[in-house]
């Protein structure tokens, strides 16, 4: 028996969504969203109360919920740093960057430190090659990233 369940709020967007779709297993990528934006990741508890709303199976769910880097399927931190790892990013000097962040963090790019303030991650294009290196900080884009600009954002966060 899964332990997770939409909130009441989620549950009335799913309820609104199927009237909008024929075929319900088109409701897999907004009701992970849903899960994402309601716990922060997704569990594997979750994919299972979400093949079951959609009447697939829980691979289906997970094999969707893992090709895209935009899901987080295990707890991130209160500051969840995504450094766009593509070529753009990584000749204006994204992997400089991402050296600083793990040294002065202590941790490394798919660790989250001890106390779940701080997780990142290298993702693949964030979609914002003009202004690279770039970086998603909680969802909001960071560009023309240079050191010291990284150095004042983590400075600036509690």
């Amino acid at each position: 028996m899964s332990t997770f369940a939409f909130n009441e709020e989620n549950e009335k967007k799913f309820q609104s969504l199927l009237t909008r779709y024929p075929d319900k297993a088109s409701l897999s990528l907004p009701s992970l969203w849903m899960v994402q934006y309601q716990e922060g990741w997704i569990s594997e508890e979750a994919m299972v109360y979400i093949a079951q709303k959609l009447g697939t199976s829980a691979m289906d769910i997970q094999s969707i919920a893992s090709f895209y880097t935009m899901f987080n399927l295990k707890p991130v931190g209160k500051y969840h740093i995504q450094l766009c790892k593509t070529l753009s990013c990584m000749l204006c000097g994204s992997r400089e960057i991402k050296n600083h962040i793990e040294n002065r963090l202590g941790i490394k790019f798919g660790q989250s430190t001890k106390d779940m303030k701080f997780t990142l991650s290298e993702v693949e294009c964030l979609g914002s090659c003009g202004t690279s290196p770039c970086m998603s900080l909680n969802e909001d884009y960071k560009e023309n990233l240079t050191i010291e600009k990284v150095d004042e954002i983590l400075d600036g966060l509690k």
